[in-house]
C-alpha cells in the first residue's frame, strides 16, 4: 500500500504540473480580467515567492516530504494551511460517499438476486429498466431534474447541505437531522448511477451458479430452496462484487465533482474544482492524494471481504 501510495503521488504531481502555465500566470490572468495593469516582472516575482521557479524534482520532494511529516503545505490561492481548508469538507465527503455506497449495494444486490431467481419476470424487467436509466442518464442531469421537481411540485429548495437557519451554526442534533433530510437526494442521484452494473453482475453470476451440478445435488438431498440459495450460490455470486468496492470510490468521487457543484454541496469535489481552476497545485494535489488513499483503503476492504466471503482464500487455496 505504501509503495502504491508513493507511485500515486508521483503521477498526481506530474499530471497537475502538465498544463501550460502555473499559479502565477493564472493569478496574473485573473488580475488582467479585472482590468488591472500588470507588470510582466510580477510573474517572475510570484513564481519565486511560491517556489514555482524551482526544478520539478525539488518541488515534488518539498511537497512529498511535507506530506510524510503530516504537513499538507500552504494553499497558493487562499494562503492558508491546506488542512484548515479541507478539514470541514473531508468528514462531510466521507459520510456522503459511505451513504452512497451503502445505498448502492443494499439496493442493487437484492434486486440482482431477485432478477436471477425470477428471470424475465415483470420484476426482473422493472429492475433492469431502473438500473439502465440510472446508468445512461448523466448524474448532473438527474440532479437538475430533482432540483426542478422539488421546486415546482414541493415548493422546496433541495440544494445545499443545510438550511439557511443552520448556516454558520455549530453542529447540533437539529443541524445533523437537517443535513440528513437535505442530503438524501444527493445520495439517490449518485447511487442510482452505479446500481445497474451491480444488478447485472449479481444477476449473471447467480444465474450461472444456480445451474451448476452442486446446486442440483443439494436440492436433491432435500435442502430448502432458501437455505440452498443463500448458503452457496449467493456467496459465490457476490465475490466479484466484493472485489470491485475499491474501484467504486474513485468513480463516486469523480461524479461528486459535478453533482456537488450543481447541488451546492460542501464536499471535496467542489474544492478540487476550484483548486484546478486556479492552478493551485498544492491544494489540488493534496485532495487527489487523499482520494487516491481512499481508493487504496477501499481495495484493502475488498481484499478483507473476499477473505470473509470465500473460504478458499482463508484456506490458502
Amino acid at each position: 500500500m505504501m509503495f502504491t501510495f508513493f507511485c500515486m503521488s508521483i503521477i498526481i504531481f506530474l499530471v497537475i504540473d502538465l498544463p501550460e502555465g502555473d499559479f502565477a500566470t493564472a493569478k496574473i490572468a485573473e488580475l488582467q480580467s479585472l482590468g488591472q495593469t500588470v507588470d510582466p516582472k510580477m510573474i517572475e516575482i510570484l513564481r519565486e515567492t511560491y517556489g514555482l521557479d524551482k526544478p520539478i524534482l525539488v518541488r515534488y520532494w518539498d511537497w512529498f516530504s511535507g506530506l510524510m511529516t503530516g504537513d499538507l503545505g500552504m494553499s497558493l490561492s487562499t494562503q492558508e494551511p491546506v488542512w484548515d481548508t479541507i478539514k470541514t469538507r473531508l468528514p462531510v465527503t466521507l459520510l456522503l460517499m459511505s451513504a452512497v455506497l451503502v445505498f448502492m449495494f443494499v439496493t442493487a444486490i437484492p434486486i440482482g438476486i431477485y432478477s436471477a431467481l425470477r428471470p424475465y419476470s415483470i420484476g426482473d424487467y422493472f429492475g433492469t429498466i431502473i438500473g439502465f436509466l440510472g446508468m445512461a442518464t448523466p448524474n448532473f442531469v438527474m440532479a437538475i431534474i430533482a432540483i426542478l421537481i422539488g421546486y415546482e411540485y414541493f415548493d422546496t429548495v433541495i440544494t445545499g447541505l443545510n438550511s439557511d437557519e443552520y448556516l454558520g451554526q455549530p453542529m447540533s442534533w437539529g443541524k445533523f437531522w437537517d443535513s440528513v433530510q437535505r442530503s438524501w437526494v444527493f445520495i439517490l442521484v449518485l447511487g442510482t448511477s452505479g446500481m445497474a452494473t451491480i444488478i447485472r453482475k449479481v444477476r449473471a453470476n447467480l444465474m450461472e451458479e444456480i445451474n451448476k451440478p452442486y446446486v442440483t445435488t443439494a436440492r436433491a438431498k432435500g435442502l430448502s430452496e432458501r437455505e440452498l440459495t443463500m448458503k452457496y450460490p449467493v456467496r459465490l455470486a457476490l465475490i466479484p462484487i466484493a472485489a470491485t468496492i475499491g474501484w467504486k470510490l474513485p468513480v463516486l468521487l469523480g461524479a461528486d465533482i459535478i453533482v456537488s457543484q450543481v447541488m451546492n454541496m460542501p464536499t471535496m469535489g467542489t474544492l478540487m474544482l476550484q483548486a484546478l481552476e486556479k492552478q493551485d497545485m498544492v491544494l489540488a494535489g493534496d485532495i487527489l492524494l487523499i482520494m487516491g488513499g481512499l481508493t487504496i483503503i477501499g481495495t484493502l476492504i475488498s481484499d478483507l471481504l473476499l477473505r470473509l466471503i470465500d473460504p478458499r482464500i482463508r484456506a490458502g487455496a
